[in-house]
């Protein structure tokens, strides 16, 4: 399906992302990031733009693409990268990964911490790349005040000190370091300072914060206020701050990220390509089913067609859940870390995906995007036919007065206001929703049946087993028991019940299929109830008029006709009034009123 520019852009979504703009030739002419993706594209086609490189730029675009990212942070990190690798004409190409700086935690008996552009492939353990060094600078200061650090780059190998071969410096004296080179510090003791360091870095501070809670308040305890007081500091640090990019990570490399979600009839495959530790390429499609197919077997296909789409000779894939692709590949399922979150983000990008490519079947192809819900609801209520016709039937009353019943019809899962019914209970005296709802889808079904109109395909009872119970009572007298499907729903926790199953359905809350259902309860409380809030008023106006001594009923529907309320008949004036309904009743109406007012004839010929 060709999908026109302003479609694309229509549906792009309101989250933080990459996006790709390409020209006739499919070439990437130009990478940008944005903390809203929909709003930062369309700015592009509607703004008037000064610059004229702007200008060609837009006109040159046929084709957009999209990564959807967790934080702006994320997609700056990705932006760079997309950029280093097409080398767009539009954008400013940054030469080399000097352009971040990253944390490393140096390869030595008592490792150092230190910032550097420069990664070195020697055992040590990198962090990052940051996109600020102002935050690189904030995080090593926050360690730097948690933790004493050496910062010499000597040999402290155990031969050394133990030969003496070192003295402490003013490091040592100023309390910044614990003296390791003179053996004052032991590596243990070093290296359990470095984990929780480590912790901090990836953004767990659990250890570190119960352990400066427990100085705290042993420092207060002992009446140390002011030692106390800088470990609350610290703790406030560590509180505040959160450094952590789901992006990246130096210790994966030259992996392909694959997932994958699906409904009845396609599925939506995405493919992250990921070196030294940085998404490079994103690929999204859809595919379509033939048979039956599983996820798995839809993600089989993907996985092997993407790699020799994409030339991908890495040994090493990350999936959400097992898939058989050859020997050749390991295939690993991850289960925490960043792994793990490296799949979700993939899983992500593929269900926005098809969420826009539910909009803009929406627009283009509606059969289409019908047959899709009625296919995806017939599977998920276990129906025999697709509920094209959907009635849903709702009970209003307050205290038993005035009882009401409201019908709502959606054919093609919209709704058809045209065929809503309102329904007066007349054989129910008091509160009885079970007898109402009995009452009422007697009479919808009996009319339909006489006047030969076409039956639903699934009736809907806003209530439990006890209002399905009812309802199917009335099915059974008219006979189409089993001619029709019926369920109920239930408002606390919106479970399915169907006739004779005293275990209800749950469905998934986000599925398309409860949110039809709830829009349908939904619309039938708020018919029922509008209608039922109207004859209430309607009441207390007539009953009010009723109180005037020797006024009938139609002299109450003639002030009703023409004064609307009976607060606009309470202010009308007497030559008002007597213009309805004459100048006997005018008076008995004016007067109950305006008891201590004489009307006014001045004027008024009464002959």
């Amino acid at each position: 399906m060709t999908v026109s520019l302003e479609l694309q852009i229509k549906t792009l979504p309101h989250s933080p992302g990459v996006y790709q703009y390409f020209d006739k030739h499919n070439i990437v002419i130009y990478v940008g990031k944005a903390k809203d993706l929909k709003k930062r594209v369309s700015s592009y086609f509607t703004k008037q733009h000064e610059n004229g490189k702007t200008r060609v730029l837009v006109k040159k675009i046929v084709r957009i693409e999209h990564i959807v990212v967790n934080t702006e942070t994320d997609a700056l990190l990705l932006e760079n990268n997309l950029i280093k690798k097409y080398q767009p004409r539009y954008n400013v190409l940054l030469k080399d990964d000097k352009s971040y700086p990253w944390i490393c935690i140096k390869k030595e008996r008592f490792p150092r911490i230190f910032s550097t552009r420069r990664v070195v492939k020697d055992g040590s353990e990198y962090f990052g790349p940051y996109t600020s060094v102002k935050t690189v600078k904030t995080l090593l200061d926050l360690i730097k005040e948690l933790y004493p650090l050496r910062t010499c780059n000597f040999d402290l190998s155990d031969s050394k000190i133990k030969a003496h071969k070192y003295k402490v410096c003013l490091e040592y004296h100023l309390n910044n370091c614990l003296g390791p080179c003179e053996n004052l510090q032991t590596e243990k003791s070093y290296q359990n300072n470095i984990q929780e360091i480590r912790n901090i870095i990836k953004g767990n501070f659990k250890d570190s914060l119960a352990k400066f809670n427990q100085l705290m308040n042993d420092f207060a305890a002992d009446l140390k206020f002011e030692e106390a007081q800088k470990i609350k500091e610290k703790v406030t640090l560590l509180q505040n701050y959160q450094a952590k990019s789901t992006i990246v990570n130096q210790s994966i490399n030259n992996v392909d990220v694959f997932s994958i979600v699906s409904d009845e009839t396609y599925g939506y495959a995405n493919f992250f390509k990921i070196m030294n530790g940085a998404i490079i390429q994103s690929y999204t499609t859809e595919i379509k089913k033939k048979l039956d197919e599983t996820n798995q077997e839809l993600l089989e296909l993907f996985i092997v067609e993407t790699r020799q789409r994409f030339n991908s000779s890495s040994k090493e894939i990350y999936t959400p859940f097992k898939v058989n692709v050859g020997t050749n590949i390991k295939v690993t399922v991850p289960k925490l870390g960043d792994k793990k979150r490296i799949v979700e983000l993939s899983e992500r990008n593929a269900k926005f995906y098809r969420q826009e490519q539910f909009k803009q079947l929406k627009i283009v192809d509606p059969d289409r995007h019908i047959k899709r819900i009625m296919t995806q609801m017939k599977k998920d209520l276990r129906l025999q036919k697709e509920p094209r016709h959907i009635e849903c039937f709702d009970n209003s009353n307050i205290q038993g007065t005035h009882p009401v019943a409201a019908c709502v019809v959606f054919k093609d899962g919209k709704p058809s206001k045209k065929d809503y019914r309102h329904y007066n209970i007349k054989t129910v005296d008091g509160p009885n929703d079970f007898a109402s709802m009995e009452e009422v889808v007697f009479r919808r079904y009996s009319r339909l049946l006489k006047e030969n109109e076409p039956l639903p395909q699934l009736i809907i009872i806003d209530g439990g087993k006890g209002q399905l119970s009812s309802a199917l009572k009335s099915l059974d007298i008219l006979e189409l028991r089993g001619k029709i499907a019926i369920i109920g729903i239930a408002k606390r926790l919106e479970e399915i019940y169907y006739p004779e199953d005293p275990v209800p359905l749950y469905l998934d809350k986000k599925s398309e299929t409860l949110k039809i259902i709830q829009h349908l309860r939904n619309e039938a409380h708020r018919f029922g109830i509008t209608f039922h809030r109207n004859k209430r008023s309607k009441s207390a106006i007539v009953s009010e008029l009723e109180q005037i001594p020797d006024i009938g009923k139609q002299t109450i529907t003639n002030l009703l006709r023409k004064f609307k309320s009976a607060k606009r008949v309470k202010n009308a004036s007497f030559t008002e009034l007597l213009n309805v309904i004459g100048k006997n009743r005018a008076q008995k109406v004016y007067q109950y009123f305006h008891s201590s007012d004489k009307p006014s004839e001045k004027g008024i010929n009464t002959n």
